[in-house]
């Protein structure tokens, strides 16, 4: 099935909404469903997606705690993201290659058959009570790094099932579609775990996955316009040579790696529930579901996104917010300690609730202003790269946004050897606000990027 064309005159002016969206769009606050009705093949590789995203979610925590219960290490547990890393680096890239190079509806029904194999696989280690470790490894790396290729290939689909001025709402609606995935898959996994047992959990996410061939199975054949290279190593190099010569898509990948470096205190988490905040677990919880739900809301209430002419300046503005809020994070650590205010360890009644309720509202707020900051990045590679590159590209967005986050626990880890859980946070959050808002000033075009006329 092809997707329902536009109407000409909705085509004329790329990144701009008609009088008539405009209008509809401007009394209401909620996300702009428009991108679903507009075309039903974009409808269906999106649900697909959030519905097998689902389930892998669920498949990353009962591995954590299959490993755990085959080792009882922590460090063995930690090692499935670790072995993980460089590959879904290096077929990051290579993903976006093949995207570029071949018919990317192929590209992505062939990545979704090695997932989906690949679970499979994990499901019948699980059945057969498999005793050792290093299958579960292979078969968690080939299946995030084929995860990884299918994401980096379905950004690379978007704009060619949609126009560019519905980008922004398709950004939007894939932000709703990840704070599901990070909410309910993980938490249907504790749930099954603990009452069918990890087999059965490995399993749920087998049949989930099968949504994902839905999406792209019935997509068109989506061959990139332009000229094509190969799929080698010199392809790579064109397009890193290619980004040398985009300065706004090169500043959405530094700031992202700016942000996500100094302002990710996850690894924080553990410590603040036994001995800051305290509560424990339930602590942790609490503070790692925070920046989903801001994720979600903020997509909820995207309505009004897709009406932002200057992107660049959102992009700055929703960082700045962003280290705002890692740095808000940072001072209620901080008078937890100084004041002396910290909770006992063993239960939630015995947490420094105000505080808890505080950093809680804050690392929302981070999350709010990072997936907005994204849907903006997205916007802008989608619309501004050309169709030939677009692979690439996303396979570059892919790298940043896998590598910061685990830069960031470096730089968490490191500073938190000064036994201050609150300085790394504190520091951190200052630095992005100090940061970003010197080099988009620097670099001052970013800041005049106009959705009207998109320029890489």
């Amino acid at each position: 099935m092809t997707p329902e064309p536009a109407q000409p005159e909705q085509e004329t002016r790329p990144g701009v909404a008609t009088p008539d969206d405009t209008t509809l769009a401007r009394r209401r606050h909620f996300v702009d469903l428009t991108p679903l009705k507009h075309s039903p093949a974009f409808a269906r590789l999106w649900l697909g997606g959030a519905i097998s995203g689902i389930g892998g979610q669920m498949t990353v925590v009962a591995v954590g705690l299959h490993i755990y219960d085959l080792t009882g290490s922590t460090l063995a547990v930690s090692l499935v993201a670790l072995f993980a890393l460089g590959p879904m680096i290096v077929f990051g890239l290579y993903g976006g290659v093949l995207a570029d190079a071949f018919d990317r509806r192929l590209v992505a029904l062939v990545t979704a058959v090695v997932a989906w194999a690949s679970t499979a696989g994990i499901a019948l280690l699980a059945w057969l009570d498999v005793p050792v470790v290093w299958p579960l490894y292979v078969l968690t790396t080939v299946n995030a790094v084929a995860t990884v290729m299918i994401g980096a290939t379905r950004q690379a689909i978007t704009p060619r099932l949609i126009p560019d001025r519905l980008l922004p709402a398709a950004s939007a609606l894939g932000g709703i579609s990840m704070g599901v995935m990070v909410t309910v898959g993980p938490a249907l996994a504790g749930v099954l775990v603990a009452t069918v047992g990890i087999p059965w959990t490995y399993t749920v996410d087998v049949i989930l996955f099968t949504a994902a061939f839905l999406g792209i199975f019935t997509l068109p054949p989506i061959v990139p316009e332009g000229e094509r290279q190969g799929a080698g190593f010199a392809s790579v190099l064109q397009g890193l040579r290619f980004l040398r010569t985009a300065p706004n898509l090169r500043m959405t990948f530094v700031l992202d790696i700016i942000a996500m470096t100094f302002g990710q205190p996850r690894a924080l988490f553990p410590a603040v529930g036994a001995v800051l905040i305290g509560g424990g677990p339930v602590t942790v919880g609490i503070l790692t579901a925070a920046g989903a739900v801001g994720t979600l809301l903020s997509s909820v209430f995207s309505g009004r996104l897709g009406h932002v002419r200057w992107q660049g300046r959102a992009v700055e503005r929703a960082i700045v917010v962003y280290g705002a809020s890692i740095l808000g994070f940072g001072i209620v650590l901080a008078v937890v300690a100084f004041a002396g205010l910290t909770g006992g360890p063993d239960s939630i009644a015995e947490a420094n609730l105000p505080a808890l309720i505080v950093a809680t509202v804050l690392l929302a707020a981070s999350g709010a202003a990072d997936n907005v900051s994204s849907i903006f990045r997205m916007t802008i590679l989608q619309a501004s790269a050309p169709d030939v590159m677009r692979g690439r590209l996303q396979g570059v967005f892919t790298v940043v946004v896998t590598g910061g986050p685990r830069l960031g626990d470096l730089y968490i880890g490191v500073l938190a050897l000064t036994g201050a859980l609150w300085f790394p946070p504190l520091l951190g959050g200052l630095v992005i606000v100090v940061l970003v808002a010197t080099i988009v000033r620097v670099q001052g075009a970013f800041r005049r990027y106009d959705a009207l006329a998109p320029t890489p």
